[in-house]
């Protein structure tokens, strides 16, 4: 197959990896509720790292739920996004620093690397969703992490994920048109 029909491939059999954008509004909303508990800063930044642990099976039985060919197996491609999510990893080490040096700031820190880590996604998917949501979501967060608290970061997470998620869905249904 010549590469563009693998990512013709890839964006089709994986929805554009919307069962993830999907999962990221659970994630987001769960960090809301965090953030709007009365846990010290400290409490409120493990528990955000541990909020990030439901991704894979979350959007493993989503995609069961919305027929998304969670491996993407036969598709070269599906190693390449593999790799473009394991890169987020590395990036969380900054997220880990700040917890340490400045953790009233970690959240905003982990939004910027959350959206900054979607670029890579806008080739695999030839998608100008990821490409906009991945230069708009780490500047937002920027600002809004500079000078709002980290509830209302995570609200406007929620928000900018699931307008997202939205023009994914009409993405895709372009793709199957």
């Amino acid at each position: 197959m010549e590469l563009n029909e693998l990512i013709k491939d890839c964006s089709r059999r994986q929805k554009k990896g919307l069962h993830f954008i999907l999962t990221s509004i659970l994630i987001w909303g769960l960090i809301l509720v965090v953030f709007l508990t009365d846990l010290n800063i400290n409490q409120k930044n493990i528990v955000t790292f541990c909020c990030s642990a439901i991704l894979l099976p979350a959007a493993w039985m989503l995609s069961k739920f919305l027929h998304i060919d969670f491996e993407g197996k036969g598709n070269p491609l599906t190693k390449a996004g593999l790799l473009f999510s394991i890169n987020q990893m590395l990036y969380i080490l900054i997220a880990m620093w700040a917890f340490a040096a400045v953790p009233e700031k970690m959240l905003m820190v982990y939004a910027m690397i959350f959206g900054a880590h979607l670029m890579p996604f806008s080739w695999l998917y030839d998608s100008k969703s990821y490409l906009v949501f991945s230069i708009v979501i780490p500047i937002l967060a920027l600002v809004v992490g500079m000078l709002y608290p980290p509830s209302v970061l995570a609200a406007l997470m929620v928000v900018i994920e699931a307008v997202f998620a939205y023009c994914l869905f009409m993405e895709c249904k372009a793709i199957d048109k």
